[in-house]
């Protein structure tokens, strides 16, 4: 029932930020800004034109919020958004993508002992390089499912073109096979 009161809340900040509520507008940046971030970083981008690609979808998203002919559906519209800019910045750097090696904390807390933090630092590399290793399939589901969590099952369904009961089988496939690489990186 939380998850469906995230898609009405979501639906109804956008209706107000139409309405042109700036604090409605502000909630929707801050829920949701992290998931366009990831996916924008997911799609091997750097932080500078991860920034740039997460400000376009917003500013894409301002442009045609009155469009949008299903309020509930924003974070999904977000995702869809967010891989195509990332794939034509990509395009526009003449690159192939680059694996990301960020840790899922891009800006380190300053109060951070150093041994604590060297020891999350080989654990962040370790997790992505395994992370890296796996089929870009499962990357992305991974990075979505995370991210939006169960009930944005729908969402992720849609962007990856896959049937939205495989999902949970394929990602526990997907967990499973990044814990044996991880495993793999124990025993070198």
């Amino acid at each position: 029932m939380a998850q469906a009161s995230r898609y009405e809340r979501q639906a109804a900040l956008v209706e107000a930020a139409r309405a042109g509520s700036r604090a409605a507008l502000d909630s929707l940046v801050a829920e949701l800004t992290p998931l366009v971030w990831h996916v924008a970083r997911g799609n091997g981008l750097d932080q500078l034109t991860a920034e740039d690609v997460v400000q376009t979808v917003w500013l894409s998203l301002l442009r045609h919020l009155d469009r949008l002919t299903e309020p509930r559906a924003v974070a999904g519209w977000l995702i869809v958004a967010t891989r195509r800019e990332a794939q034509r910045a990509w395009r526009d750097l003449n690159g192939r993508p680059a694996l990301s090696t960020d840790s899922a904390v891009d800006m380190p807390d300053d109060r951070w002992l150093p041994e604590p933090e060297a020891l999350r630092d080989d654990r962040d590399r370790r997790l992505w390089r395994a992370f890296n290793s796996m089929p870009r399939r499962c990357q992305e589901l991974l990075r979505l499912t995370v991210l939006a969590g169960r009930a944005e099952y729908r969402a992720v369904a849609e962007t990856l073109s896959m049937p939205r009961g495989s999902i949970g089988p394929t990602r526990g496939r997907c967990l499973n096979q990044l814990k044996a690489r991880l495993e793999q990186d124990d025993v070198r």
